[in-house]
Protein backbone atom coordinates (compact mmCIF):
# COMPACT_ATOMS: atom_id res chain seq x y z
CA UNK A 1 0.00 0.00 0.00
CA UNK A 2 1.69 3.57 -0.85
CA UNK A 3 2.46 5.43 2.32
CA UNK A 4 2.14 8.95 0.94
CA UNK A 5 0.48 11.69 2.75
CA UNK A 6 -3.35 10.84 2.85
CA UNK A 7 -4.87 14.56 2.13
CA UNK A 8 -8.28 15.48 2.77
CA UNK A 9 -10.01 18.52 0.89
CA UNK A 10 -12.47 19.39 2.65
CA UNK A 11 -14.86 22.65 4.07
CA UNK A 12 -15.72 22.73 7.71
CA UNK A 13 -19.50 22.79 6.99
CA UNK A 14 -19.77 20.57 4.22
CA UNK A 15 -21.87 17.97 5.05
CA UNK A 16 -20.20 15.22 2.96
CA UNK A 17 -16.48 16.19 4.29
CA UNK A 18 -18.14 15.77 7.50
CA UNK A 19 -18.94 12.28 7.16
CA UNK A 20 -15.49 11.50 5.71
CA UNK A 21 -13.79 13.17 8.43
CA UNK A 22 -15.66 10.48 10.89
CA UNK A 23 -14.68 7.55 8.94
CA UNK A 24 -10.87 9.04 9.06
CA UNK A 25 -11.19 9.77 12.57
CA UNK A 26 -12.93 5.86 13.31
CA UNK A 27 -10.26 4.13 11.40
CA UNK A 28 -7.58 6.16 12.76
CA UNK A 29 -6.13 7.29 9.46
CA UNK A 30 -3.92 10.51 10.22
CA UNK A 31 -4.48 12.81 7.15
CA UNK A 32 -3.98 16.50 6.20
CA UNK A 33 -6.67 18.89 6.19
CA UNK A 34 -6.67 21.13 3.39
CA UNK A 35 -9.24 23.43 3.59
CA UNK A 36 -11.52 24.60 0.14
CA UNK A 37 -14.19 27.78 1.20
CA UNK A 38 -17.09 27.06 -0.80
CA UNK A 39 -18.14 30.60 -0.55
CA UNK A 40 -14.94 32.69 -0.53
CA UNK A 41 -13.40 34.39 -3.90
CA UNK A 42 -16.40 33.24 -5.21
CA UNK A 43 -16.01 29.64 -4.38
CA UNK A 44 -12.18 27.90 -3.67
CA UNK A 45 -13.56 25.00 -5.14
CA UNK A 46 -14.16 26.49 -8.51
CA UNK A 47 -10.70 27.53 -9.18
CA UNK A 48 -8.67 25.94 -12.50
CA UNK A 49 -5.91 24.79 -9.75
CA UNK A 50 -8.45 22.50 -7.58
CA UNK A 51 -10.47 21.40 -10.70
CA UNK A 52 -7.25 19.47 -11.19
CA UNK A 53 -8.19 17.99 -8.22
CA UNK A 54 -11.53 17.41 -8.73
CA UNK A 55 -13.10 18.21 -12.22
CA UNK A 56 -16.75 18.47 -10.00
CA UNK A 57 -15.14 21.36 -8.48
CA UNK A 58 -16.76 20.09 -4.93
CA UNK A 59 -15.54 18.38 -1.73
CA UNK A 60 -14.62 16.17 -0.33
CA UNK A 61 -11.62 15.19 -2.62
CA UNK A 62 -9.19 12.21 -0.88
CA UNK A 63 -5.69 11.81 -1.88
CA UNK A 64 -5.02 8.59 -0.45
CA UNK A 65 -2.50 5.51 -1.61
CA UNK A 66 -1.27 7.35 -4.17
CA UNK A 67 -5.02 7.92 -5.64
CA UNK A 68 -7.14 10.71 -6.27
CA UNK A 69 -11.19 9.95 -4.80
CA UNK A 70 -13.88 11.91 -4.89
CA UNK A 71 -17.97 11.80 -3.72
CA UNK A 72 -18.18 10.71 0.03
CA UNK A 73 -20.21 8.00 -0.14
CA UNK A 74 -17.68 6.22 -2.88
CA UNK A 75 -14.74 7.80 -0.69
CA UNK A 76 -16.04 5.53 2.20
CA UNK A 77 -16.67 2.56 0.14
CA UNK A 78 -13.20 2.37 -0.21
CA UNK A 79 -12.09 2.92 3.10
CA UNK A 80 -14.04 0.34 4.23
CA UNK A 81 -12.42 -1.62 2.03
CA UNK A 82 -9.21 -1.18 2.52
CA UNK A 83 -8.66 -0.18 5.74
CA UNK A 84 -9.91 -3.28 7.91
CA UNK A 85 -9.23 -1.95 11.14
CA UNK A 86 -12.85 -0.84 12.99
CA UNK A 87 -15.63 -1.60 10.30
CA UNK A 88 -18.44 0.44 9.12
CA UNK A 89 -20.32 -2.17 7.81
CA UNK A 90 -21.74 -4.80 9.30
CA UNK A 91 -21.04 -8.60 8.31
CA UNK A 92 -24.71 -9.18 7.47
CA UNK A 93 -26.11 -9.02 4.26
CA UNK A 94 -29.44 -7.83 4.60
CA UNK A 95 -27.90 -5.34 7.75
CA UNK A 96 -25.60 -3.76 5.13
CA UNK A 97 -28.18 -3.00 2.97
CA UNK A 98 -30.39 -1.36 4.97
CA UNK A 99 -27.47 0.82 6.17
CA UNK A 100 -26.78 1.67 2.89
CA UNK A 101 -30.65 2.56 2.23
CA UNK A 102 -30.58 4.91 5.23
CA UNK A 103 -27.15 6.44 4.00
CA UNK A 104 -28.88 6.94 0.54
CA UNK A 105 -31.97 8.85 1.72
CA UNK A 106 -29.32 10.99 3.40
CA UNK A 107 -27.03 11.16 0.47
CA UNK A 108 -29.14 11.14 -2.66
CA UNK A 109 -32.59 12.07 -1.27
CA UNK A 110 -32.33 15.00 0.94
CA UNK A 111 -28.60 16.39 0.94
CA UNK A 112 -28.16 17.06 -2.83
CA UNK A 113 -31.15 18.84 -2.37
CA UNK A 114 -30.29 21.03 0.00
CA UNK A 115 -26.98 21.85 -0.51
CA UNK A 116 -24.87 25.46 -1.47
CA UNK A 117 -25.75 25.09 -5.51
CA UNK A 118 -29.35 23.91 -5.13
CA UNK A 119 -30.27 26.96 -2.50
CA UNK A 120 -28.19 29.04 -5.27
CA UNK A 121 -30.29 28.03 -7.78
CA UNK A 122 -33.86 28.23 -5.95
CA UNK A 123 -33.25 32.02 -4.34
CA UNK A 124 -31.95 33.17 -8.34
CA UNK A 125 -34.97 31.28 -9.71
CA UNK A 126 -37.75 32.62 -7.11
CA UNK A 127 -36.17 35.75 -6.58
CA UNK A 128 -36.77 35.79 -3.14
CA UNK A 129 -33.80 34.59 -0.58
CA UNK A 130 -35.89 33.39 1.89
CA UNK A 131 -36.84 30.63 -0.18
CA UNK A 132 -34.35 28.74 0.38
CA UNK A 133 -34.88 27.85 3.66
CA UNK A 134 -38.73 26.77 3.26
CA UNK A 135 -36.84 24.62 0.30
CA UNK A 136 -34.36 22.96 2.70
CA UNK A 137 -36.78 22.21 5.23
CA UNK A 138 -39.48 20.55 2.84
CA UNK A 139 -36.85 18.23 1.68
CA UNK A 140 -35.25 17.60 4.96
CA UNK A 141 -38.41 16.70 6.35
CA UNK A 142 -39.22 14.53 3.38
CA UNK A 143 -36.49 12.29 4.07
CA UNK A 144 -36.39 12.10 7.48
CA UNK A 145 -40.22 11.41 7.58
CA UNK A 146 -39.12 8.12 5.58
CA UNK A 147 -35.76 7.51 7.52
CA UNK A 148 -37.42 7.77 10.69
CA UNK A 149 -40.06 5.06 9.63
CA UNK A 150 -36.77 2.74 8.67
CA UNK A 151 -35.60 3.51 12.53
CA UNK A 152 -38.28 2.11 14.10
CA UNK A 153 -37.86 -1.28 12.32
CA UNK A 154 -34.41 -1.63 12.13
CA UNK A 155 -32.48 0.49 14.86
CA UNK A 156 -30.96 -0.12 17.90
CA UNK A 157 -28.52 1.53 19.83
CA UNK A 158 -27.53 2.88 16.71
CA UNK A 159 -28.79 3.19 12.61
CA UNK A 160 -28.77 -0.63 12.28
CA UNK A 161 -28.98 -2.42 15.12
CA UNK A 162 -26.20 -1.85 17.74
CA UNK A 163 -23.03 -1.22 15.30
CA UNK A 164 -21.98 2.05 14.08
CA UNK A 165 -22.21 1.53 10.28
CA UNK A 166 -22.56 3.61 7.02
CA UNK A 167 -25.60 5.49 7.67
CA UNK A 168 -24.74 6.97 11.40
CA UNK A 169 -22.08 8.59 9.12
CA UNK A 170 -24.91 10.43 7.47
CA UNK A 171 -26.60 12.00 11.04
CA UNK A 172 -25.01 14.30 12.58
CA UNK A 173 -24.49 16.74 9.78
CA UNK A 174 -28.11 16.21 8.25
CA UNK A 175 -29.10 16.85 12.20
CA UNK A 176 -27.41 19.66 12.14
CA UNK A 177 -28.99 21.17 9.04
CA UNK A 178 -32.30 20.68 9.95
CA UNK A 179 -31.51 23.01 13.62
CA UNK A 180 -29.70 25.42 10.81
CA UNK A 181 -33.29 25.36 8.96
CA UNK A 182 -35.13 25.70 11.32
CA UNK A 183 -37.57 22.40 10.88
CA UNK A 184 -39.28 20.78 13.96
CA UNK A 185 -37.24 17.55 15.07
CA UNK A 186 -40.33 16.06 17.25
CA UNK A 187 -41.97 13.75 14.78
CA UNK A 188 -38.33 12.17 14.43
CA UNK A 189 -37.26 10.90 17.55
CA UNK A 190 -35.17 8.17 16.59
CA UNK A 191 -32.88 10.39 14.66
CA UNK A 192 -32.56 12.93 17.53
CA UNK A 193 -31.55 9.69 19.71
CA UNK A 194 -29.00 8.36 17.52
CA UNK A 195 -27.68 11.72 17.02
CA UNK A 196 -27.30 12.68 20.98
CA UNK A 197 -25.49 9.25 21.21
CA UNK A 198 -23.20 9.69 18.39
CA UNK A 199 -22.40 12.87 19.56
CA UNK A 200 -20.27 11.60 22.66
CA UNK A 201 -18.35 9.54 20.49
CA UNK A 202 -15.06 10.57 20.74
CA UNK A 203 -14.23 10.11 16.50
CA UNK A 204 -17.51 11.79 15.90
CA UNK A 205 -16.41 15.39 17.87
CA UNK A 206 -13.38 15.18 16.44
CA UNK A 207 -15.29 15.88 13.16
CA UNK A 208 -17.52 18.54 14.05
CA UNK A 209 -17.30 21.41 12.09
CA UNK A 210 -16.24 23.55 14.84
CA UNK A 211 -13.33 21.49 15.62
CA UNK A 212 -11.72 22.00 11.92
CA UNK A 213 -9.52 24.22 11.36
CA UNK A 214 -11.11 26.36 8.95
CA UNK A 215 -14.20 26.50 11.18
CA UNK A 216 -15.82 30.17 11.27
CA UNK A 217 -18.61 30.99 13.80
CA UNK A 218 -22.19 30.79 11.50
CA UNK A 219 -24.45 32.97 10.81
CA UNK A 220 -26.95 30.94 8.76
Amino acid sequence: MNEEKVILYSYWRSSCSWRVRIALEYKRIKYEYAPIHLLKDGGQQKSEEYSKVNPMKSVPSLIINGHVIGQSLAILEYLEEVYTINPLMPKDPLKRAISRQMMQIIGSDIQPLQNLKVLGAVAQLSGDDSKKAEWARQWIANGFNGLEKLLEIHSGKYCVGDEISFADLCIPAQVYNAHRFNLDMTPYPNIARINETLSSIPEFKSAEPLNQPDAEKPTC
